[in-house]
């Protein structure tokens, strides 16, 4: 319609083209966006409020935040709905810590108070992150401006809770809600999944089928991912068989991924490979969380011959390249095959691949300390390495053997083994931690990796020595250690 009517004498105003640049919106059109763009400017409208917030709502949609940023910098002036867009288009794109900025200088330059959808953008930027500290405020903003009641703002808020190790406040959320939708009860399930209640997220998903309420393809990762990470594979096999048949969901390759998973963390390694060779993935990153699942089973299992192939998989697909190299030198060199070790990592550097460092992080206050492996040249460096050194003395006192469990080490001696496992991100994350917040505070460990076992069992200890909580998050899920164990069971 809009083509037609440049056919004609009758000139469109700015809300004929606010309107098709939100129709390019919907349609996530870019280049369609990009040459209304440039109608409006040539007729006149490049700096008109409406328009311009229109277009940065579109180039947020299609992807293209640079784009909205260039709008958004433009513009002399500012409505609440530029604002919005503008942080929910950092949000939605992964870049949470941009969007979080630009929701401060609001704070500091606008006297409006944030509405629902900014305040939903705001917190889901804090989920992304891991950023309790700023999710709390969010929270009392939500409170302040009476949104309580929002089902968008509420479900961002618990997903946020259960994505900062705060599952407790996750739940008291949902339990106020009268009437959960299903993003709600899908928030809630993933939370309790992610800490591995297994049982609870059952029991969540037949409550919400009870109320009438339909679960989608997210409900269902969720509730197999809780089966997964609780051992529960009979259950796991149930859900995934009713998913057509019961509730018209179709089964995709994420479904099927994790019952790979499943699988796998009850040693059934036979019936994992067998399924994974049956999946048609549609993209690349399908296959690579496909195969990656299998291949990290595979190492810990001792089965190089899956290893073999998945690790093969990944490489010719251009995906966790290093991440693949590595496991299978390891899974090589955990049977003694040294030499085949040897050689993959002499591959891995003539080709060039570098395997992305282990970090991890702690918030404090408002400032996030970021930890990579190895590495002491942070504030408190030597107090960090001293406090390590005092525990790993403490915890052999009580019978804690420090090693390379879950890892390989070529040719280096036993004491050298320990200094490296000690030197791992996430203990230098929890020394420092340690030092610098008070004691009756629960430590929030973030990891960008899966936990190894060495760590896992130390953090266990430490916990019991120490006598605080430490709540980890890794790539997989929650640990939750307190007195000498740890919420998984030693099961993830």
């Amino acid at each position: 319609m809009y083509v037609k009517m440049l056919e004609t004498s009758v000139k469109p105003n700015d809300f004929t083209v606010s309107t098709v640049v939100k129709a390019c919106s919907i349609l996530a059109e870019l280049e369609a966006g990009k040459k209304i763009h440039a109608h409006a400017e040539v007729m006149g409208y490049g700096t008109d409020l409406v328009v311009c917030s229109s277009l940065v709502c579109m180039y947020g949609n299609c992807n293209d935040v640079d784009g909205a940023r260039s709008v958004f910098d433009s513009m002399d002036h500012r409505n609440i709905v530029t604002w919005t867009s503008m942080i929910a288009a950092y949000a939605q794109n992964g870049r949470g810590s941009e969007a979080l900025e630009v929701f401060r200088l609001f704070n500091s330059m606008v006297r409006v108070r944030a509405n629902d959808f900014m305040l939903a953008s705001v917190i889901s930027a804090c989920s992304s992150l891991g950023k309790l500290v700023a999710g709390r405020a969010s929270h009392g903003a939500v409170i302040r401006g009476g949104h309580e009641v929002n089902d968008v703002v509420t479900s961002t808020l618990v997903d946020m809770y259960g994505k900062s190790g705060c599952f407790d406040y996750s739940w008291k959320i949902f339990k106020r809600i009268p009437n959960p939708s299903v993003v709600e009860y899908t928030s809630i399930i993933v939370g309790a999944s992610k800490y591995g209640l297994g049982k609870l997220s059952i029991e969540l998903f037949e409550e919400m089928v009870e109320r009438g309420v339909k679960p989608n393809d997210v409900t269902f990762v969720g509730v197999l991912h809780g089966c997964s990470h609780s051992g529960l594979v009979d259950e796991g096999l149930g859900f995934l068989n009713s998913m057509l048949e019961k509730h018209g969901v179709e089964p995709e390759a994420k479904h099927y991924t994790c019952v790979v998973d499943m699988y796998c963390r009850v040693g059934r390694l036979d019936e994992a490979h067998k399924l994974a060779k049956s999946i048609h993935v549609e993209t690349p990153a399908e296959g690579a969380l496909l195969w990656g699942t299998l291949l990290s089973a595979s190492r810990l299992h001792g089965r190089v011959d899956i290893a073999q192939e998945a690790s093969r998989r990944l490489i010719e697909s251009n995906q966790q390249v290093a991440g693949a190299y590595v496991t299978l030198s390891n899974a090589y060199a955990s049977t003694g095959e040294w030499e085949i070790a040897h050689g993959l990592r002499s591959q891995m550097k003539q080709a060039g691949v570098v395997k992305d460092p282990g970090c991890s992080w702690v918030e404090i206050r408002d400032s996030t300390f970021v930890f990579h492996a190895g590495n002491l040249s942070f504030e408190r460096g030597e107090d960090v390495l001293r406090l390590l050194r005092e525990l790993e003395g403490r915890m052999k006192e009580r019978g804690y053997a420090g090693g390379s469990l879950g890892l390989v080490f070529f040719e280096v001696e036993q004491e050298a083994k320990e200094e490296i496992v000690s030197l791992h991100s996430e203990r230098l994350a929890l020394a420092f931690a340690l030092i610098v917040i008070p004691k009756g505070i629960t430590i929030r460990v973030m990891k960008n990796l899966r936990m190894c076992k060495d760590c896992h069992e130390a953090f266990k200890a430490i916990s019991g020595i120490v006598e605080r909580d430490f709540i980890v998050r890794d790539v997989n899920r929650f640990h939750h250690f307190r007195d000498g164990s740890c919420s998984c069971g030693d099961f993830w």
